[in-house]
């Protein structure tokens, strides 16, 4: 049997290449003691996986040259050497990029499909739902009657964030996406009081005008002149939770930081950013608090569904261009 698998040949400089990666075939591994081998069904495309095809020391260790690359998967345990993961069973690991995966038990958890779709897992239930819900709460210090403004509205996290806030008892949710189909869906289907195509104007003009009050809260998944403009706008004891930057992952050169730091003094604001890997302490809670709300479809949730390994980089690329509406995942 034949693994395809996704290596990372070189490291791109700016915007990543074809000729960057390789699609390789490769004997499917046969599980150790203590492991399983997965199928996968679903893998996980995201936007810091750019940040680990670099050499640069971050909070995760770089892709190796020549290996496989890593990333959020699902898929069905097809042999098992491991206590209490039986065959059949379906399981939520982070070896993606391939086709079959043998995961350490400690390391694979559980899924039911039929509580919720598998590629959610991926999503709405998963990581990027878990990263919307510490952010906004936690590190965001979210309550009552703040009025939210979220960058990559459209996205995985971004949409997850919005809503939650409005179930929440925001008084006004504000959003940013890359095209006026985007704007409307915020709108019309997820429930934001109001959302702007930040191509259409500058980004602070365009804020001042959908939250003419200010801002509480701002949730960062773009940088840049969103970063800028939140500042701008925000009220006294404003609250800014840092994600992601994705407007700066292919630059070659530093960006620029905001001009205007010091309206922090004013506002007595607060920066912070935050992974989601020091929050999954509060995994249980969320699953309880935002599982019936998916369930009941009180919380909304698109996917981009793209078919086949052979097609899983132009989906990675994808996302960084933003052609996604809501989570992008690859079906194999």
């Amino acid at each position: 049997m034949i693994n395809r698998e996704w290596h990372l040949l070189s490291r791109p400089v700016g915007w990543p290449k074809p000729e960057d990666f390789a699609l390789v075939e490769a004997p499917v591994p046969s599980p150790r003691e203590g492991q399983v081998l997965v199928r996968n069904r679903y893998l996980s495309v995201d936007p810091y996986m750019r940040g680990r095809m670099s050499e640069a020391k971050s909070y995760v260790a770089p892709f190796e040259l020549g290996k496989v690359m890593q990333g959020g998967a699902v898929g069905e345990v097809v042999e098992s050497r491991a206590e209490g993961i039986a065959v059949g069973d379906h399981v939520l690991h982070f070896l993606g990029w391939r086709e079959y995966a043998a995961v350490d038990a400690q390391h694979a958890v559980k899924v039911d499909p039929q509580a919720a779709p598998l590629s959610t897992y991926l999503g709405v239930l998963g990581m990027t739902g878990l990263t919307a819900y510490a952010g906004l709460l936690r590190t965001a210090s979210f309550k009552e009657g703040d009025a939210v403004f979220v960058s990559g509205a459209a996205g995985a996290v971004g949409s997850q964030v919005g809503q939650i806030a409005k179930l929440k008892g925001a008084s006004r949710v504000i959003g940013s996406a890359g095209s006026d189909e985007k704007v409307k869906l915020l709108v019309d289907e997820y429930g934001f009081d109001a959302a702007f195509n930040y191509k259409n104007g500058p980004v602070a003009e365009q804020l001042r005008q959908a939250a003419p009050d200010g801002i509480d809260v701002y949730f960062d998944n773009v940088g840049g002149d969103h970063l800028e403009a939140a500042i701008g706008s925000l009220n006294e004891g404003g609250r800014i939770a840092v994600c992601g930057m994705i407007s700066v992952y292919n630059n070659t050169e530093p960006a620029p930081g905001p001009r205007n730091l010091a309206r922090l003094i004013q506002t007595r604001g607060r920066i912070e950013g935050f992974l989601v890997g020091d929050h999954y302490d509060l995994q249980p809670q969320f699953v309880q608090e935002v599982g019936p709300w998916v369930a009941s479809g009180a919380l909304k949730y698109r996917e981009t569904v793209v078919e086949g390994i052979e097609n899983n980089l132009e989906a990675f690329l994808g996302v960084l261009r933003g052609d996604n509406v809501g989570k992008m995942v690859v079906q194999l």
